[in-house]
């Protein structure tokens, strides 16, 4: 990126909007699929590792490409460790602080952030490689993307496994169990959520261009 390349140019927005569509880390890219199938039973746990995730990837993108050129190259994958361990045990000492039922439903799933292979690869192929800004807006889109997916299952698996969504019971308020319906015991088990990622995957292949033409 030249010194007059504004802020924002095409080739930094597709950093931002690619990870949503045809570059996403679950969908596209088959990464991140475990916390996926393991915190998505209900909406709560999904925002709050959505937003633990982009929090972590893009403060420890930026602080790898400002270091970049500092790190030897036999121990950059241990000091990419240690920025993001870092960056977990704030991002777990915040949860524990302010929103300590989130974080016991989260449990290990927090700290096993650190190894979240979209992570790992992210700070590996761009941020060792880019500057800084560019290194952020990457994390904000890896991690957006990744986020996107978690929030569309946790919101499905909750609103048809329980009922409710963040704890609002939907379906009692509008009648649906009146006409017969009963909570699907099913979207709460883990092998729901990956149907559901399946199905995500089949509809965003099937529609966008530039999917189809890769198959």
């Amino acid at each position: 990126m030249s010194d007059r390349e504004p802020l924002f140019s095409s080739k930094n927005i597709k950093l931002l909007t690619n990870p949503l569509n045809v570059d996403n880390p679950i969908t596209v890219q088959v990464l991140g699929i475990c916390s996926a199938l393991a915190i998505t039973v209900k909406l709560e746990p999904s925002i709050v590792m959505a937003i633990s995730v982009i929090v972590v990837l893009s403060v420890s993108n930026v602080v790898i490409s400002a270091l970049r050129k500092m790190i030897p190259p036999r121990i950059r994958i241990i000091v990419q460790l240690m920025v993001i361990a870092t960056m977990v045990i704030l991002v777990d000492q915040v949860l524990k602080a302010f929103a300590y039922e989130v974080s016991k439903q989260l449990s290990v799933f927090v700290g096993l952030i650190i190894t979240n292979c979209i992570i790992m690869g992210r700070l590996e192929a761009f941020a060792m490689s880019n500057r800084p800004w560019p290194a952020f807006l990457d994390g904000i889109g890896n991690s957006a993307g990744y986020g996107l997916i978690l929030i569309i299952v946790g919101f499905l698996r909750e609103l048809l496994g329980s009922g409710e969504i963040l704890g609002y019971p939907v379906f009692e308020k509008i009648g649906i169990y009146n006409i017969g319906y009963e909570n699907n015991g099913f979207m709460i088990l883990p092998p729901m959520a990956l149907i559901i990622i399946g199905v995500i995957i089949w509809v965003q292949r099937s529609r966008t261009k530039e999917l189809i033409e890769e198959n």
